[in-house]
This record gives structure tokens, sequence and C-alpha cells, in this order.
């Protein structure tokens, strides 16, 4: 009986979890992501053309994981208004993430909600600054699971891969983009690896 007891357990905190798992990924799509036109699509690959974006950004030396933390953390409490006078943004999706100068420098940037104009945000401080990434095209694919170098490395290969097939050109560094906090279980997380492209 005990051992049925046990695993009657282990089921009821496997599904406990899950249910956690799915309302995460359920709020987590609710917040507003930019909009975009698919210009072509070929199963987890998609390429798109984006509007300009108006991003609050900050930069962190470091290894890739640690300095995305930090950089999130310092552009939450921006955004939350915890460390300045002023009301709350609005969390959008995804966060993005690139080595912009081919260093150890990583920059991490949060797309502001598209009613925000530079002259409407609030003022910022030497660590987080705006920027406007004009409007642009882009090749994304999409993956599950938790974003370590390697997974990242190896979608990008599988893109770049593509690309040269289909005869499109990327310009610029690669991108990281995450959908989700790490709260949400691994599978569910959705990540994408970004390459901008000549037009």
């Amino acid at each position: 009986m005990r051992k049925n007891t046990g695993w009657a357990l282990l089921g009821a905190g496997v599904a406990a979890v899950a249910g956690i798992g799915g309302y995460l990924v359920a709020r987590e799509r609710s917040v507003e992501q930019p909009s975009y036109r698919t210009r072509d699509k070929d199963k987890a690959i998609e390429i798109r053309d984006y509007p300009e974006l108006l991003v609050a950004e900050t930069t962190v030396t470091g290894a890739r994981e640690q300095s995305l933390r930090q950089g999130f953390r310092r552009l939450a409490s921006y955004i939350f208004a915890k460390d300045r006078d002023g009301d709350k943004i609005a969390m959008t999706a995804p966060v993005l993430s690139d080595n912009h100068d081919d260093s150890r420098r990583w920059r991490t940037r949060f797309i502001m909600p598209a009613k925000l104009r530079r002259g409407s945000v609030p003022p910022t401080d030497a660590d987080v600054q705006f920027e406007r990434i004009p409007a642009r095209r882009v090749a994304a694919i999409r993956f599950n699971g938790k974003p370590t170098d390697e997974l990242l490395r190896d979608k990008e290969r599988e893109l770049r891969s593509w690309l040269a097939m289909k005869g499109y050109i990327p310009v610029g560094p690669v991108e990281h983009a995450y959908y989700n906090s790490p709260m949400v279980p691994a599978r569910l997380r959705r990540n994408e690896v970004l390459l901008p492209l000549r037009d």
C-alpha cells in the first residue's frame, strides 16, 4: 500500500507541476508581442518583416547566461519602476539578446509596448538606454527547450544552412529571443534564433 501511495503522490506531483507550467505558459502568451508580416515559412523557420521597434537595452560583460540574467534583472527593475519614479511599463515578449560587438559584452533588450514613444518613456540612467531598431527583415527558427549554448549554436547552424539553400543573405550578428521565464518547464519554453537579412 505504501508503494501505491508513493506512486500516487508522485503522479499528483507531476500533474501539479504540469498544471503550473501550463498556467505560466498561458499567462505569458497573453503579454504583448511585436507584430510582423510573414514572407516565407518552412516548418520551424520563418522570414518576417518587422516594423520599427523601440527597445530598452543594457549591456553586461561575461558569459551568456550570467549576462542575460543580470541584464534581465536590470531592465526589469527599470520597467517595473523599482528604482525610479513614474508608472510601471507593461512586460512584453520576447526578450532579445545578442553579442553585438563579437566579444563577451552581451546586450539584453526589452521591446517597449506599441503605445509608447520615445517622448513618453520615463528617463533612464547610465545602465539602461532606449534605442530604435529600424524596420527590418529577419529570419527566425523556433524551438523548445532550455536554450543552452550548444542548442543555440545548433539552431543557428540549421538556420544559416536553410538560408544559404534558399538564397537569403544574413547581415549583422545573430540574436536570441526568449519568450518565457525560467519558471516555465524547459520543454514548454519557446525560444528563437534570429538573423537579420538583406532586403
